[in-house]
């Protein structure tokens, strides 16, 4: 079995990969000052952008949820592989080759579950493409040139074929060297009578991508009548494929839905090929399930929930559709982002629009519409009798607790407003109040609120059992300038260089920041630091609650005036005032002592008047002079 990873591999494979762009495969980045990136955390649910990243130093840290670390971190922690897998699958999207101590290297052997699931499914879309060519598929390309889609629309989304045999695809992976087990957990393969059988047989197949770009996983279409299988066959949940955690089509529009802050939600595969042909480059598509939360939580790392953020849903206008704008209003309230609906004429869907009409139809269709609180309030109201009291009773009663949900209150006013229209009600002050009852009664119903978290304490060495901010009084002057001083020493170490590292520990009031100013002594100091500078400070950390804070200074913006970026004025400005508070407490301390000592030791008296004497002096060089008197 191979060893461990050579250290000056994993260090050339850390440094070969830009924290940044690897990051930005998973969320959207802008910029947060000071040469750093900002993005909303995909480690828990956030509203505002707290995950920061600083490229320059390859670290990233949330704010939120303290998570932190360099590029091999984030990977291990998103993606759930082990150290080995990360450094592993980065090496190989850098082209370095690895070197493994104590013994051989043997890759069937070596590599983790998941980068043999993935390299599976590759070598699975690789083969489904070129039986596509096949003439046993010409049922497949004939599918698809009814649908408006040519050789070279297959090739860019990577549609096959998967053969009708039983088991041409698991004979061709044994081939690559995949076991039994890694095809059936895999999902590719199934068990026969007689051993492992293909899972898709006679279908046409398009690959499903994760946001990094890599297949997961595959949506099966039948083809023959004789196929006695559901009409869309997926992949079943394995370890690297969550259906309610994917998006068809979202590595391909990625980069759009970021750059011009909308998504288009669609029901399938030749809607989204239909989309994107048609220029609509923002379209995805759920895999077989509902569009829920944790659809929403992909999407709005991408649109960065900014105010001009809009998601286009193009649910068809049948029972089915209706149902689905109802169950996407619920969760509504989840977005930052304004939500509409689009239904085409005639209820076709954006696939058969563009077949009958062309690609400027599809273009128009997902021009934002109908709000999609308006379209769901619709659905509800009309169910019922409007021109009967009874009627509008009845519906004001189904549709009250669902606007009743909505957080926002001025929302909620608008949307009771609206609603009231809708049902003829011409007193809207009565809906409105009506709601509010209910949102009101609906909160009560929530609970006792959860007990406050415990502030970390940096005082005691064992790490947190759950994360947590730093117990900092950061309204404190004193703690914000040597926050800021701390983070000059770490980011631009030559700004405050030589005369940081001649600061006592004990010129930091906080303890978090004493205890990382014990760190950078420890590393060796600021000045002159290398290239692996917070590398050693994060090793000299006594604690995971010291590390935590180190990389939170390390990303979070130097809060320079006008965002500027820092300069030797600015530097000199914290390096002074940290030492002039350490002074004036020195000085206060020494007159406390005067006061206790009176007249009792003259010899101690005259010391510590002269002290306080030679201080003022310093004070006064300090105030005048600035840096040049440090």
């Amino acid at each position: 079995m191979a060893g461990r990873i050579n250290d000056d591999d994993v260090k050339a494979v850390r440094d070969a990969v830009p924290i940044d762009s690897v990051v930005s495969e998973y969320l959207q980045l802008r910029n947060a000052g000071g040469g750093n990136l900002k993005g909303l955390c995909p480690f828990h649910d956030e509203k505002s952008p707290s995950f920061q990243v600083s490229p320059s130093k390859g670290l990233f840290h949330c704010f939120g949820c303290q998570e932190g670390g360099d590029t091999i971190a984030f990977v291990m922690k998103i993606d759930h592989l082990s150290f080995s897998e990360t450094v592993e699958r980065l090496a190989a999207k850098a082209g370095i080759t690895l070197r493994y101590e104590e013994g051989g290297y043997n890759p069937g052997h070596q590599r983790g579950e998941r980068i043999r699931l993935i390299e599976a499914h590759k070598a699975a879309a690789e083969f489904y493409v070129a039986q596509l060519a096949s003439p046993e598929a010409e049922i497949g390309r004939k599918f698809l040139a009814e649908r408006g889609f040519d050789q070279a629309a297959a090739e860019h989304f990577g549609v096959g074929y998967s053969p009708a045999g039983w088991d041409h695809l698991t004979r061709f992976l044994r081939g690559k060297g995949f076991s039994d087990k890694e095809l059936i957990v895999s999902g590719l393969s199934q068990e026969g009578r007689r051993g492992p059988i293909d899972r898709f047989r006679g279908r046409l197949m398009w690959p499903i991508r994760d946001v990094g770009g890599e297949i997961v996983g595959f949506g099966a279409r039948r083809l023959r009548e004789d196929d006695n299988g559901p009409k869309y066959l997926n992949t079943p949940e394995t370890p690297v494929y969550k259906k309610s955690q994917v998006l068809y089509g979202v590595d391909l529009a990625k980069k759009e839905i970021a750059k011009t802050s909308r998504a288009v939600v669609v029901e399938g595969y030749t809607d989204v090929m239909a989309c994107h042909l048609a220029g609509v480059t923002t379209a995805i598509a759920t895999c077989g399930t509902a569009f829920g939360g944790e659809h929403i939580k992909i999407l709005r790392r991408l649109l960065m929930d900014n105010g001009s953020a809009r998601v286009i849903f193009t649910f068809d206008g049948d029972a089915a559709g209706q149902k689905a704008a109802l169950r996407a209003f619920e969760d509504d309230q989840k977005f930052a982002a304004e939500t509409y609906i689009a239904i085409a004429p005639d209820g076709m869907d954006p696939c058969e629009l563009r077949l009958a009409k062309g690609d400027d139809a599809v273009a128009d269709l997902v021009e934002p519409r109908t709000p999609l609180f308006e379209f769901a309030l619709r659905q509800i109201v009309n169910r019922y009798d409007l021109d009967t009291p009874a009627g509008q009773a009845a519906a004001l009663d189904e549709a009250a607790p669902i606007v009743a949900k909505l957080k926002d209150l001025s929302v909620r006013q608008r949307v009771a407003v609206k609603l009231a229209g809708l049902l003829g009600i011409m007193e809207d002050q009565f809906v409105v109040r009506r709601i509010s009852q209910i949102a009101q009664w609906q909160r009560g119903k929530g609970g006792a609120p959860q007990p406050a978290r415990r502030q970390r304490s940096y005082d005691d060495v064992p790490a947190p059992s759950a994360p947590a901010g730093p117990a900092l009084n950061l309204r404190s002057p004193a703690h914000r300038t040597e926050r800021e001083l701390l983070k000059l020493a770490l980011q631009r170490p030559e700004l405050v260089s030589p005369f940081f590292d001649a600061y006592g520990v004990d010129e930091f009031t906080a303890p978090p920041y004493a205890a990382v100013r014990q760190c950078i002594q420890d590393a060796g100091g600021a000045d002159g630091a290398p290239a692996d500078y917070v590398d050693a400070v994060l090793e000299a950390a006594p604690n995971d609650a010291v590390r935590t804070l180190v990389r939170e200074l390390v990303v979070e913006a130097i809060l320079t005036p006008r965002g500027k970026g820092p300069d030797e004025v600015y530097a000199s400005m914290q390096l002074v005032t940290v030492r002039l508070r350490a002074v004036d407490r020195r000085i206060e301390q020494l007159n406390g002592a005067l006061k206790r000592l009176g007249h009792t030791s003259p010899e101690q008296v005259a010391a510590a008047q002269q002290e306080v004497f030679v201080l003022q002096q310093y004070k006064a060089a300090l105030q005048a002079h600035g840096a040049a008197a440090l």
